[in-house]
Order: structure tokens, then C-alpha cells, then sequence
């Protein structure tokens, strides 16, 4: 819900955001970068199913190389993660805005 689609960083890179904020970004090259919980943060990098994001990992980003690697089930629920956590930051005057 009140997602948009900008190209922030050039032609070829896909910006998903909510509220201005972004929460996942496609690369060029097919690359999927989104934002998670510390916790899932931890997991996802320890065990190798993602790597830290270049120039986001401090902020709890990941990166997938190749997201058709993961089934689409288990990279929905994070991207849908991704959404809320970046949404839930939002004022609550913005969330009220775009319908939150």
C-alpha cells in the first residue's frame, strides 16, 4: 500500500518507497537490496542466505545476488516486512495521509 516506483539512482535501478522513504531497490544487474529487522538482519547474513548491503548494511539492509534464488513466498513476507518497518517509522500525520 501507498508504494511508488522511482528511479532514484539512474535508468535501471528500481527504488520501491512508502512515504518518500525507501524500502527496496533493485539493481541494474538484477541485485535485490531491502530493508529488515536487526534480527532477521543477523540471520540472513550469518547464515549466508544474503549478504550486507553495499553502502546500507549499517542501516539493516541486505542484498540478494540473485532473488530467484529464494522462493517468491519467503521474498514477499520480507519485502512486505521491509514495507512495515520503513511505513511504521513514517509520522503519524504521513501514515494518515497515504492511508496507513
Amino acid at each position: 500500500p501507498a508504494t511508488t516506483l522511482e528511479h532514484s539512482f539512474g535508468p535501471g535501478h528500481d527504488v520501491y518507497k512508502v512515504g518518500a522513504k525507501m524500502f527496496a531497490l533493485m539493481g541494474a544487474e538484477g541485485g535485490l537490496s531491502f530493508k529488515v529487522s536487526d534480527i532477521a538482519y543477523a540471520v540472513l547474513t550469518e547464515s549466508g542466505q544474503a549478504a550486507p548491503a553495499p553502502y546500507l548494511a549499517k542501516a539493516k539492509w541486505v542484498h540478494l545476488a540473485d532473488p530467484a534464488d529464494w522462493p517468491d513466498d519467503e521474498l514477499a513476507d520480507h519485502l512486505q516486512a521491509a514495507h512495515a518497518l520503513v511505513a511504521g517509522k513514517l509520522t503519524k500525520k504521513a501514515r494518515a495521509e497515504l492511508g496507513l
